[in-house]
């Protein structure tokens, strides 16, 4: 899959591309699956919902599933990401964000590069979201809201709340913007909130401003997100850099396969 120019040009102006059903069923329930297992592997990358016992983010699932180690590199996606930024990029955050029926937690509006800029000393902008949907996505089950255009005002806020949770997980709550600088924004750019089936994909940018509500519905909704970054723009840690489950450490440019990635893994378990 390549863009169009007319898709490059809607890209760079709202900060954001939705792309109908760009995976199969076939493939979304492998990738369901794999998600499932994914979340019965202990340790720190599994992120739970607060005073529950349900996952609210998994992270770095290509290094454990190899349904998602595929899927990184499948040129659907990652041909896509490279016409936007370069031929060389690599994957610098991989999770998974769900939000279970009957009260999934909200995600405070923020804009992404804050978060790196902080935590990662990331010197630049040059990266592209890619959001999986892996459950149709609806008005009613927690969809992402984006502001268009907002990542051409540049960044809102600069600095984390005093009161952050955690020094790793650097949550939205800690650089959420306020209820001024939302009300503005949102009379200057609105709102959009890019619905569709499971297998549709959004690219995003890291400087949008973007949020989502709670999950009340009794329908799920699992987001998957793949950051990649451009090869020459790595993190510039001062300190103690944040674990490898949540900043990878494989820099090494991405390059496609030939074919979708279930394609490619039944063909080498054949």
């Amino acid at each position: 899959m390549r863009l169009t120019q007319e898709q490059m040009d809607r890209y760079q102006e709202d900060g954001f591309l939705l792309l109908d059903s760009a995976l199969g069923d076939d493939e979304i329930a492998r990738l369901r699956e794999a998600f499932d297992r994914d979340c019965r592997v202990p340790g720190p990358q599994r992120v739970a919902e607060e005073g529950r016992d349900e996952v609210r983010a998994v992270y770095a699932s290509h290094h454990r599933q190899p349904e998602y180690a595929g899927l990184v590199r499948d040129p659907r996606l990652l041909v896509p990401v490279q016409q936007l930024l370069t031929d060389d990029v690599y994957v610098y955050q991989f999770k998974i964000n769900a939000k279970p029926a009957f009260g999934g937690e909200k995600w405070s509006w923020h804009q992404d590069y804050v978060a790196w800029q902080i935590a990662d000393n990331l010197p630049a902008p040059l990266q592209v979201n890619v959001a999986v949907f892996l459950d149709d996505v609806d008005e009613f089950n927690g969809p992402v809201i984006f502001l268009p255009g907002s990542h051409r005002s540049g960044l809102v806020n600069k600095a984390r709340k005093a009161t952050a949770k955690s020094a790793q997980h650097l949550d939205p709550d800690d650089i959420a913007l306020s209820e001024e600088q939302l009300s503005g924004l949102v009379a200057e750019r609105g709102m959009v909130s890019p619905k569709g089936r499971a297998g549709s994909v959004v690219l995003f940018s890291p400087e949008i401003v973007h949020g989502s509500a709670p999950n009340m519905s009794p329908f799920p909704r699992r987001l998957l997100i793949m950051t990649y970054n451009d090869t020459t723009n790595l993190p510039r840690w001062d300190g103690e850099p944040r674990p490898d489950y949540v900043v990878c450490r494989d820099t090494d440019p991405l390059r496609a396969l030939d074919a979708p990635f279930l394609d490619a893994l039944e063909g080498a378990a054949a």
